[in-house]
C-alpha cells in the first residue's frame, strides 16, 4: 500500500509539473491557438476512456504490478517523444497514448485501495490514494513554472518522464498488489464480468454519481470559477490563484475526513449530506462577491467536494465481490472520465449560451438530483450489504 501511494504522488508530482506548462509549449512550438490548447486534455480524456474498462478486465490475468509499471513507462516514453516530435497530429496521438498509460496506473491503483480486506477502513484507503494524488499535483504544479522558465520548454516533460521511471520502478520492486482470494464462485472466470459487475446494487448509481462529480469539478471548479472570480469579484490574477489555492486546500483537509466518517457512520450517510452541501455553496456562490466571502466560499467548496470524493469507489469496493472489482472501478474510472470529457463543453456551453451564473446553478441541481436517486436507493443498496 505504501509504494501505491509513494508512485501515485510521484505519478501526480509529474502530472502536476505538467499542467501549467503545457499551454506554454503548445503555444512556442507549434504556435497552437486556443482550440488546439484545449484539444490536449479532450484526447488526453479519451485515451483513458478507452483504457478504462479493459484494464479491470486484464489487471489480474497479466499481473497488477506489470500492469501499472507499463502504464508509467508508457506515459514516460510519451513524454520523451512528445517534445521531439514536429507534427501536432503526433503531439496529439502521443497524449492519447499516454492517457491510455494513465488508465492502466489509476484504475489497478483505486482497485488495489479497494481490495482491502476490511470493509471499515476502505473509505480512509481510497482518500489517502485521493490525498497522495492531490499532493503531488500541488507540489508539481508550484514547479513547473520554474523548470519551465529556467530550464527551457522540454524540461517538464522530462521531469514527468523521471517521475514515471521512478514511480514505475518503486511499484514493480516494493508494492505488494496480490488480488485478494475472490469469494464469488466463478464469476471471475465469466465472460459477463462486466454485466455482472453493473448488476451489483449502488454500482451504476456510482458510476452516475463519479461522472457528476467530475463534470462539475472540471467544468465549473477548475475552468469557470477563476473566471467568475474575475468578472463578478473584479479580483487580479494574485487574488484568484490565492482563492483557487484554498479551494484545493478546502478539498485535501476534507479527503481524509469524509473517508474516516464513512467508514464509521457509513457510506450514503456521508455521501448525500454531502452532495447536497455541495449544491447549496455552488447555487448560492452566484450572489456572493465580497473577496473575504469568496475566499470563505472557495475553501468550503473545495471541502465539501473532497468530503465526498472517495466515497463513490469506496461503495462499490464494499458491494462488489473481489472477483469483480476490476470491471467494477474499469466502469467508476470511465464514467469519470465520461465527466471530465463532457463537463468543460457542456458548462462551457451554458456559460456561452445565457450567463456566467448558469453553470453553477445547473452543477447545483446536478448534484441535488444525484443526491435524491442516492436516496432513493441506499434501503437497496443496505439490504444488499
Amino acid at each position: 500500500m505504501v509504494a501505491v501511494l509513494t508512485a501515485a504522488l510521484l505519478f501526480n508530482l509529474g502530472q502536476g509539473a505538467l499542467r501549467p506548462t503545457l499551454p506554454l509549449f503548445l503555444q512556442a512550438a507549434f504556435s497552437a491557438n486556443y482550440r488546439m490548447v484545449t484539444s490536449i486534455p479532450t484526447v488526453f480524456g479519451l485515451g483513458k476512456w478507452v483504457a478504462s474498462v479493459p484494464t479491470g478486465y486484464l489487471l489480474d490475468r497479466l499481473g497488477r504490478r506489470r500492469m501499472m509499471a507499463w502504464g508509467l513507462l508508457l506515459i514516460g516514453l510519451c513524454d520523451v517523444a512528445s517534445v521531439m516530435t514536429s507534427s501536432f497530429g503526433a503531439f496529439l496521438g502521443l497524449r492519447a497514448l499516454a492517457g491510455v498509460g494513465w488508465a492502466m496506473f489509476g484504475t489497478i491503483a483505486t482497485t488495489t485501495m479497494v481490495d482491502l480486506p476490511a470493509a471499515q477502513r476502505r473509505g480512509r484507503a481510497v482518500s489517502l490514494l485521493l490525498m497522495s494524488e492531490t499532493s503531488g499535483l500541488l507540489l508539481g504544479t508550484a514547479g513547473g513554472g520554474w523548470l519551465y522558465q529556467n530550464l527551457g520548454a522540454a524540461s517538464p516533460f522530462v521531469f514527468e518522464a523521471a517521475c514515471m521511471l521512478v514511480a514505475a520502478v518503486t511499484v514493480a520492486r516494493w508494492a505488494s498488489l496480490a488480488a485478494p482470494r475472490a469469494d464469488a464462485p466463478s464469476a471471475s472466470r465469466d465472460r459477463r464480468l462486466f454485466g455482472a459487475a453493473l448488476r451489483t446494487p449502488g454500482v451504476l448509481m456510482m458510476g452516475l454519481t463519479s461522472a457528476v462529480l467530475t463534470a462539475i469539478q472540471t467544468g465549473v471548479v477548475v475552468f469557470l470559477f477563476p473566471l467568475f472570480l474575475v468578472n463578478r469579484g473584479g479580483l487580479g490574477p494574485e487574488a484568484v490563484g490565492l482563492l483557487v489555492s484554498l479551494s484545493v486546500l478546502g478539498r485535501l483537509l476534507a479527503l481524509w475526513l469524509g473517508g474516516s466518517v464513512s467508514d464509521r457512520w457509513g457510506r450514503m450517510r456521508v455521501l448525500i449530506p454531502g452532495l447536497l452541501t455541495f449544491a447549496v455553496l455552488l447555487g448560492s456562490l452566484t450572489f456572493v462577491t465580497h473577496s473575504v466571502a469568496l475566499g470563505l466560499w472557495s475553501l468550503a467548496i473545495g471541502a465539501a467536494a473532497g468530503s465526498v470524493a472517495a466515497l463513490p469507489a469506496a461503495l462499490v469496493g464494499d458491494q462488489v465481490p473481489p472477483g469483480l472489482r476490476g470491471p467494477a472501478i474499469g466502469w467508476l474510472r470511465t464514467m469519470t472520465d465520461s465527466g471530465q470529457i463532457l463537463g468543460p463543453l457542456v458548462m462551457g456551453a451554458l456559460a456561452d449560451a445565457r450567463d456566467l451564473s448558469t453553470p453553477f446553478l445547473f452543477g447545483a441541481a446536478l448534484l441535488i438530483a444525484v443526491a435524491w436517486q442516492c436516496h432513493r436507493r441506499a434501503r437497496l443498496i443496505s439490504a444488499s450489504t
